[in-house]
């Protein structure tokens, strides 16, 4: 075995124990805000994989939808395909839209007059669309809100631990009247671990939140050009 291999296990191990001394010896407050960073890290991870899960199969599924919007020139063929993408937000708009542009053709019994209901109606359809997209972006964004709050609350969390942690250290160096560093330093380095596994908890939940949000602005994007697609493809196939 290399020595320096060694010796590095060796100090890993030490501070390992050491950090797990610190947290199994700390007072009942501490420990009491460190389960509620651990549960506010453990649900946040939980999240993140989940919507890692998520928008990989919603991407997936939207790129195949649209191949297949593309390829069919006939709505009722393309709406026939949506139930094998139920992940698809551009699957739930074009949907919404058939069904809506379904009920309008009802009102008309003749070519001519469906031609005229739709051309009128396109801005309706557009807002039924819109409507459904936005219902879309609603399921998409799910949970991101307690990524958002996980990395705003659990630093100040930390941050009231080692606080109320380091006034305990203060306290009991006054108590016992000594005043050297080996006294007040266990009490100090006690109290910063609420900091650090604030920190622990925020920074992975403040980075996926941003990935996901940014992940959103693109399906956002996409919606909105598939919508104006739509609305071409309904012109084309009443004109």
């Amino acid at each position: 075995m290399n020595p320096i291999f060694d010796s590095n296990l060796t100090l890993l191990q030490s501070s390992f124990g050491s950090f797990w001394a610190l947290v199994l010896n700390s007072g009942p407050m501490a420990q009491a805000v460190l389960l509620l960073l651990v549960f506010f890290s453990v649900f946040s991870w939980a999240i993140i994989f989940k919507k890692y899960r998520t928008y990989n199969e919603i991407s997936k599924q939207s790129a195949e939808f649209h191949e297949i919007f593309q390829d069919r020139g006939s709505l009722s063929e393309i709406y026939s395909e949506c139930d094998r993408y139920p992940m698809s937000p551009l699957a739930g708009i074009f949907k919404h839209g058939y069904q809506e542009l379904k009920q309008r053709v009802k009102a008309s019994k003749d070519d001519v007059g469906r031609k005229d209901i739709v051309m009128n109606s396109m801005s309706g359809l557009q807002r039924t669309l819109n409507k459904s997209a936005m219902a879309e972006m609603l399921a998409m964004e799910q949970s991101l809100t307690w990524l958002a709050t996980t990395g705003s609350v659990t630093p100040f969390i930390g941050l009231f631990g080692t606080v109320v942690g380091i006034i305990n250290a203060f306290q009991g160096l006054g108590a016992g009247g000594t005043t050297t560093i080996q006294a007040v330093a266990p009490g100090i380095s006690e109290a910063l671990i609420a900091t650090a596994a604030g920190l622990f908890a925020a920074i992975p939940a403040v980075i996926a939140y941003n990935h996901f949000i940014n992940r959103l602005k693109v399906l956002g994007a996409e919606m909105d050009d598939f919508i104006v697609e739509l609305l071409n493809l309904i012109e084309r196939s009443f004109i």
